[in-house]
């Protein structure tokens, strides 16, 4: 009988074979928990980006020593990565508003492995919109983009002109065909935080499909009746709405499971999702162009979780997530532990910053007390004019009212700003250090200003007639000014509420919506290379060069502004008792302290402006010791937030700003440009205009703009 083959030399003669690889989704999932770009791969294995991708979506495979190499990488990624997924249990409730940033991040298994799933159905492609309104290099998981816009007719208009074909017919189903088969989603912007979820944006035919109602009738709850059909179906299926209930903002979940969030995101433009003031009008778009115009906000700033308020919030903990998993090295388990340079945890503010119903305030006065600036801080935009009696006989004479506006001040102002991380620690009589965030009460009003200028310490623009609380950028601008000009004061704080533990924890913050801003305004026509007249000439009519661009600008600002305010976010419902707790202080992005650093600092950066502007535009020097103005000085007649008006012979900023003798604007005055912080012409009207305003003790800054209401264009 013929001798049976020997199956070990049978495997050796076969030669040896390629080295393994994981799947091409799990190739994607590790690089990406790793913190790794595609071409921080490309480089270290000497090949292309387009390489890497190709690897990871399974268009090729590597070869030879390049493929072993490859492996090697995964393998040494995985290794390091797999003590970092401790047991997760259930994730606790999503909210409307972000979630609760104690909770522990997310680990990365939580994003899905494996080969990736079938594709949904494509009911029809239509040309691809810009290249700017896509991810980079789409996660397969998420190959079809974050979000869609559906119709009535079950058509799924997604990123870059994608259109599925969507079965479902209602909200349980709905749910189900977006975690499975839409391939729906975004990458998460840090590696120890979560994917976004899927966003599934109903048109009013939409809504209409799935039994929802085209109005929805609660206004004041915004949400529908416990017992509406809807409501029902969903429990019956099993997923949960978050506390808030099924509103214009609506997520269902269910608990987390293997590590895997289950969760979407739904958005019913009927019941008023997207706010006209920070949307401008997108909710009336064609679903692809909507989807085109999310999408774009959702590549550079997040994907949209709520109005732009709580999404700019969202992205402050998706860039500085609080926790990520450490080893306890006396148990050997694996527990939430602080991520360095974030909000970890709720911590109540101090009593000077804390708003009149909290339970802080409620502990130490009585009920319906008015507090005094010696008992509360009071950090807000300037709003303020000029008494039209201190108008001189030169500026009565000039013709023109001319309007300027810094560009997104709040983002301006966070940009390096130092604020604290955790509990306030109370210091009597102390020294006043500036790299210290905090509340200071102290006596600023013998800072005396020039009666033509508002005062930099009050909102009103009024002089401080006592000690107040102060947050830091305020304090130390008095330093500032009383060290510059040799001002006969010396100011010192009585008391202060301050954190030790404090980082420039806005900066991620700052520099992505920056990009956002600057990268939007490039595309409407307005780049950073442009001289002061092309600036000019460009910012005429950027906006309706693009309505699509022009909305996804709208809601950067949008999200500037709100995500600010959202820091110190107040009580809601009429069930509210003042000095009970509420839901928003128990997130770590409770922050009224922080609010208020970022407004002191904005306002102070105008104020600086303002005044070199009048130093470097008067005749004479600045008298010794005093903050007093020539006639001929360029000083303001009315200031609101960031918009400043003057009185000019000329109908432009590039005849009212000072100049160097070569011609340069002056140092430290305001800047044509479109960086935050520089500024733009907001508008001009005659003399005539503004001064019948101030008469009526109206603010021209607030109407300058083609007479609409500064403040409700979200300006």
């Amino acid at each position: 009988m013929p001798r049976k083959p020997d199956p070990v030399d049978a495997l050796l003669k076969a030669g040896p074979r390629p080295t393994h690889l994981p799947e091409p989704a799990e190739r994607a999932r590790l690089r990406g928990d790793y913190g790794l770009t595609r071409a921080e791969v490309a480089a270290a294995l000497d090949v292309t980006r387009t390489t890497v991708a190709g690897w990871e979506t399974g268009r090729s495979e590597p070869q030879g020593a390049t493929r072993a190499a490859y492996a090697k990488l995964l393998e040494g990624i995985a290794a390091q990565l797999a003590p970092a997924e401790p047991a997760r249990g259930t994730v606790e409730e999503p909210e409307t508003e972000p979630a609760a940033a104690s909770a522990p991040a997310p680990a990365p298994a939580e994003r899905r492995s494996g080969p990736p799933r079938p594709a949904p159905r494509k009911r029809a492609s239509r040309e691809a919109a810009a290249p700017a309104a896509q991810l980079d290099a789409p996660d397969p998981q998420f190959a079809n983009g974050p979000l869609a816009v559906l119709d009535g007719d079950g058509n799924a208009y997604c990123v870059g002109g994608l259109v599925l074909e969507c079965p479902a017919k209602d909200i349980p189903a709905l749910v189900e065909w977006a975690l499975t088969d839409a391939r729906l989603g975004a990458p998460r912007l840090h590696r120890n935080g979560r994917d976004s979820d899927p966003l599934i944006v109903l048109t009013e035919s939409a809504a209409l499909r799935l039994g929802l109602p085209s109005v929805l009738e609660d206004r004041r709850g915004l949400r529908l009746p416990d017992d509406h059909k809807v409501n029902k179906q969903i429990a019956r299926a099993k997923w949960t709405l978050t506390k808030r209930g099924f509103g214009p903002w609506a997520r269902v979940y269910r608990p987390a499971r293997e590590g895997r969030r289950q969760c979407v995101q739904l958005a019913v433009l009927p019941w008023d999702a997207l706010d006209p003031r920070s949307w401008s009008g997108s909710a009336t778009l064609p679903p692809a162009e909507l989807a085109h115009v999310l999408g774009t906000y959702a590549a550079r700033v997040i994907t949209p979780c709520g109005s732009t308020a709580v999404s700019g919030l969202e992205l402050m903990t998706a860039l500085r997530p609080p926790t990520r998993p450490v080893k306890d090295a006396a148990s050997g388990t694996w527990v939430a532990g602080p991520v360095p340079g974030s909000l970890t945890r709720a911590v109540d503010p101090a009593p000077p910053e804390a708003p009149d119903e909290h339970p802080v305030v409620a502990a130490l006065y009585a009920r319906g007390h008015s507090r005094t600036p010696d008992e509360i801080i009071e950090e807000e935009a300037h709003d303020w004019i000029r008494d039209p009696q201190l108008l001189t006989d030169a500026e009565c004479a000039r013709k023109y009212a001319v309007g300027i506006d810094v560009n997104t001040a709040f983002l301006a102002a966070a940009n390096r700003l130092p604020v604290g991380l955790g509990e306030p620690v109370h210091l009597a009589a102390p020294d006043f250090d500036k790299s210290l965030p905090g509340s200071w009460l102290i006596d600023l009003s013998g800072i005396e200003m020039d009666p033509r200028l508002p005062s930099p310490f009050t909102p009103r623009g009024s002089r401080p007639t006592g000690p107040a609380w102060y947050a830091t950028p305020t304090v130390a601008y008095a330093h500032e000014l009383v060290t510059t000009y040799g001002l006969p004061v010396t100011p010192r704080p009585l008391e202060a509420w301050v954190r030790p533990e404090n980082g420039p924890y806005l900066d991620p913050w700052y520099r992505r919506l920056a990009d956002a801003y600057k990268t939007t305004m490039a595309e409407l026509g307005v780049t950073a290379d442009l001289d002061e007249h092309a600036f000019l000439a460009a910012m005429e009519n950027h906006k309706a060069s693009d309505p699509a661009l022009a909305a996804v600008l709208a809601a950067i600002k949008s999200t500037v502004k709100g995500g600010i305010g959202k820091l110190r976010e107040r009580p809601q419902g009429a069930a509210y008792r003042p000095g009970e707790r509420w839901p928003a202080l128990e997130r770590p992005t409770w922050r009224p302290d922080i609010r208020a650093a970022v407004i002191a600092a904005a306002r102070v950066n105008t104020h600086r402006k303002l005044l070199r502007t009048a130093v470097a535009s008067q005749s004479v020097p600045l008298p010794p010791g005093r903050l007093h103005f020539a006639d001929d000085a360029l000083l303001p007649i009315a200031l609101l937030s960031d918009g400043v008006v003057f009185l000019s012979d000329s109908p432009g900023p590039l005849g009212l700003l000072p100049r160097t003798s070569e011609g340069r604007p002056a140092p430290g005055t305001f800047r044509l440009g479109v960086s935050p912080g520089m500024v733009k012409h907001e508008g001009t009207k005659p003399l005539l205009w503004a001064a019948q305003l101030l008469d009526e003790g109206l603010n021209p800054a607030r109407h300058i703009k083609d007479g609409v209401d500064a403040v409700a264009e979200g300006e």
